[in-house]
Formats: structure tokens, sequence, C-alpha cells
């Protein structure tokens, strides 16, 4: 009987190119989306429930209110912490440095809400904030080598679980997520491009 081998091959971020890039980043946010509909579906729900729109703006300053926090931090870390520390392998440096503000815009669209709409719509619902922080964290592999981005992610994720829980809709952790991956990314495209103005 013949054997098959089967080898998993690491690919590091200087190894992919930006085709490369996107297409793995937009595939893998489509199959969240997907993996999210379904397990909604099987939880007897309904995932366009979940998008109805608050009437009340609350959800607003809590998502904001999270995202500026979170980002205060961020900037803390990243003034007393070490690159090496924080690093995610390039993979963030790559995806924003040469990218236009509108991609930007609209990855940071499309992330926060197949995200949010697998993580808190569906398996929070299931596991509660804590769980569903710990995968949260699994799932940004590029994270793991280092504690304290690991760290990070998990408390990040827990604070989107709780203003969830807090506002009752799905928009206030949507709204928090995609601010703090959208000015992360802006951050990224005009800090590099200062640096090689200044080169």
């Amino acid at each position: 009987m013949k054997k098959f081998k089967i080898r998993v091959k690491r690919i590091e971020a200087h190894q992919l190119n930006d085709r490369l890039l996107l297409i793995n980043l937009y595939l893998t946010q489509a199959l969240t989306l997907i993996v999210g509909l379904i397990w909604i579906l099987f939880q007897n729900r309904n995932p366009f429930g979940l998008f109805v729109f608050p009437k009340e703006i609350e959800f607003v300053y809590w998502g904001l209110g999270l995202a500026a926090a979170m980002l205060a931090v961020d900037f803390v870390l990243s003034r007393f912490v070490s690159e090496d520390s924080m690093d995610d392998g390039g993979i963030n440096e790559m995806l924003f440095r040469k990218r236009p503000v509108w991609h930007i815009f609209v990855i940071a669209l499309i992330v926060s809400i197949c995200e949010e709409l697998l993580f808190r719509g569906a398996i929070q619902h299931a596991f509660g904030p804590y769980w569903t922080s710990i995968l949260f964290a699994l799932i940004h592999v590029r994270y793991l080598k280092h504690w304290l981005p690991t760290g990070w992610v998990f408390l990040s994720s827990y604070g989107l679980g709780y203003v969830y829980i807090q506002t009752g809709t799905i928009w206030a952790p949507i709204l928090c997520h995609f601010l703090i991956d959208f000015i992360s990314g802006m951050l990224i495209r005009f800090r590099r491009k200062e640096e090689h103005e200044r080169a």
C-alpha cells in the first residue's frame, strides 16, 4: 500500500507578493463570513437580524471609547516595548504600507464585519467572551511567537465582547474593530511614507 506524505510549507511574509497577500486576505475573510453565517443558522438564529441598526446611538460611544482606549494602549506599547516583542512577521507592514487610503478603508470594513460576525455573533453566543477571545488570539497566528501581542489580542477581543454585551448590538464591536484597523493601517501607510521621504 502506497503512503502519501503531506508536507505543509510555512510561508514567511517576505515570500508573499502583494497579489498573493490580498488573495489570502479576501479568501480568509470570505471563509470567516461563510462559517459565521452557517454557525448562526445552526443556532436557529437569523444572521441578518444581528445587523439591524439600533435606534439609540449609545453603541457609537462604546465603540469609539473602546477604540480610543485600545489605540492609546497600543501607542504606549509601541513607545516602551521593543519592536521584536510586538513583531507580526511584517504582514501588517506589507498589507498597508503602499495601499491607497480607499483600499485601507475597504480592508478595515470587510475585516471588521466578517470577523465580528463570526466571533461576536456566532462563537461568543455559544461559548461566551472568554473562550471566544482565546480562539480570536489563536487565529491571529502571526502574533503567537510573542506573548505580549498574543495577550494584547486576547484583551482586545475580550473588550470587543464586553461592548457587544453592554450594547446588545454587533455594530459596537464592528465600529471599534473598524476604527482600530483603519487607523493602524493609516499610521503604517503614512509613517512609512514620511520615513521614505526623509531618507
